[in-house]
């Protein structure tokens, strides 16, 4: 297991995370004299790969993690890690660290030429634990994750380990590796690919993602501004065609360490390693400074890149024993923080279904289920990717004119604000029309259909009581029941008809307050709730006969 050396804390700066280096270690499966044989290697130790690991570890299985590289990311990367990103990393045992460090933002602002034309609050209603979103760069969000799975005796990191040859048969899947000492060989029960958009495993199998490339640049400058602050607040701001960038588009986000990332469009014929350059960066942010604060601010420069982006996927994201997550699987533009959210949201999806699995315990559909579940949120994200990128990089005088007419109407009527598109920021998919769904029977209002992910709620009078989705991080099936007449005989049933297929957690709540507001909650209402907190099914008052056979349903084994 990879152990840390001492520069390597919660407490380390950017710097120091960028530069540190996970040691290379031999393992005993060089020596064997036959491919040693792992329930499941994931390839890939990024965000996805890593909280998909620890996921995995933490209800048990033993996991390999392997690597090509030994550091982490460099500059800032995926950025905006929303909402649901960080439910599931508090269950992961991340979230604290993360929010701890993070920049917390609600508030987006949008401006056109010199104007803002509106603002907008993601998050409106109160009482929820987490923000909307938090800033917080890669490279910290990924040096978390690693410190939590050197804590997990099961999950072991091979830093330096190659994936470069796979084959695949029907008991399993070889994988050749190669090393700073040559090469090896291992054989797993099942492999999940969550090496990149590059992905060499889906070369190896021969696979490719397919879509749409667009045709513009983008320069990403973190910068650290040296004096006075610059007093722009933790909000995400957005220009289009502002006066010190004509033409073009600019986003701003704060970051923690007083690192601030500005992103400035610089269409398709601008030459990436000349924009990049120091002496180019600066007019840009001068001009933009002197615009928002009427002077320059000298700054030091951390990281530049210059990015084209597509927005494309897998036709199918799970081929035989060897599974896509991430940006392997799919892939969008950043506008609107889709990539590592929506990866993170593959990796909690898949966690408690391949552990079923490899346990026995679960029907032949379950683990189908994540390709159809998980195609079918990155198709919703691809869609806003997509319309998000061409408001924003306009490719015809139409287009052009019509964008800037709803920008125009925007400040003053709300109807056009609904047509801007910044981005439309990263919310969890309902997972609707899933085969684990079980419909409703009885009628309810509100969000919390099957498939949604569950809302987070105060327990009992505020915060201080504690929050709901802390109570249901388990690694099982829950059960939510609100008191009052029903309530008992709807735990009987949940007993009674979980009885040899999967244990529920039951969870109890009052009739009245926010949690049974946001769940339209009457006496003895009753919510199903999968391991990855989605809705499997709910109930007026259920029968145990309904409940086995939702819970059936939600394991894979069809009605």
């Amino acid at each position: 297991m990879e152990t840390f050396s001492k520069p390597l804390t919660f407490a380390s700066d950017g710097r120091t995370i960028q530069n540190y280096e996970f040691a290379y270690r031999h393992s005993p499966d060089q020596d064997a004299a036959r491919p040693v044989r792992h329930p499941v290697v994931v390839v890939g130790a990024g965000p996805v790969g890593l909280s998909l690991a620890i996921d995995l570890a933490q209800r048990g299985q033993p996991v390999v993690l392997l690597d090509n590289d030994n550091k982490l990311s460099v500059g800032s990367r995926a950025i905006c890690f929303a909402k649901r990103t960080l439910e599931i990393w508090d269950r992961l045992g991340v979230g604290d660290a993360m929010c701890a460090k993070g920049v917390e933002w609600n508030v987006g602002k949008v401006f056109f030429g010199d104007k803002q034309v509106y603002s907008f609050n993601l998050l409106p209603e109160p009482a929820h634990e987490r923000p909307a979103f938090i800033n917080l760069q890669q490279y910290y969000a990924e040096a978390y994750l690693a410190l939590r799975a050197a804590e997990l005796p099961n999950l072991e990191v091979r830093w330096k380990n190659n994936v470069v040859a796979l084959e695949q048969g029907a008991d399993g899947v070889t994988l050749g590796i190669d090393t700073p000492e040559g090469r090896y060989r291992i054989v797993a029960d099942h492999v999940v690919a969550c090496d990149g958009s590059r992905s060499p495993l889906r070369a190896l199998l021969g696979q490719e993602s397919k879509g749409r490339v667009f045709r513009d640049r983008f320069l990403i400058a973190d910068l650290r501004f040296v004096g006075e602050g610059i007093g722009f607040p933790a909000e995400r701001w957005f220009w289009f065609d502002p006066p010190f960038h004509r033409n073009q588009s600019v986003l701003l986000h704060m970051q923690p360490n007083g690192v601030w990332r500005i992103d400035f469009q610089l269409g398709w014929d601008a030459d990436p390693d000349e924009e990049k350059k120091p002496e180019n960066i600066k007019p840009r942010v001068d001009a933009m400074m002197r615009q928002a604060l009427g002077r320059e601010v000298p700054y030091e420069l951390e990281w530049a890149s210059v990015y084209t982006f597509a927005c494309l996927r897998m036709d199918s994201f799970r081929h035989g024993r060897v599974v896509f997550a991430g940006d392997s699987a799919h892939g969008v533009s950043p506008f609107g923080a889709r990539g590592a959210n929506s990866g993170v949201q593959d990796a909690d999806n898949l966690g408690w279904k391949l552990d079923l699995a490899l346990r026995g315990k679960a029907g032949a559909a379950l683990l189908d289920s994540y390709a159809s579940e998980r195609e079918y949120a990155a198709d919703e994200n691809l869609r806003n990717s997509t319309r998000a990128t061409d408001f924003i990089t306009p490719k015809s005088a139409v287009s052009r004119l019509f964008r800037d007419a709803v920008l125009d109407l925007a400040s003053e009527h709300s109807f056009a604000r609904r047509l801007v598109n910044s981005g439309r920021l990263s919310v969890p998919a309902t997972l609707l029309g899933s085969p684990l769904n079980t419909a409703d029977r009885d009628s309810f209002a509100g969000a919390m259909v099957p498939g949604a992910p569950a809302a987070d709620a105060p327990l009992g009078n505020g915060a201080a009581s504690g929050w709901l989705l802390r109570r249901l991080a388990g690694n099982g099936f829950a059960a939510l029941v609100f008191d009052g007449p029903g309530a008992d005989e709807a735990i009987r049933a949940l007993r009674d008809g979980a009885e040899g297929l999967a244990p529920v957690d039951i969870v109890r709540l009052p009739a009245a307050g926010l949690a049974a507001e946001r769940y339209d909650a009457r006496p003895g209402t009753t919510y199903l709730l999968r391991p990855d907190q989605h809705v499997a099914a709910r109930w007026r008052t259920p029968q145990a006969e309904d409940v086995r056979t939702a819970l059936r349903r939600a394991l894979g084994f069809g009605a």
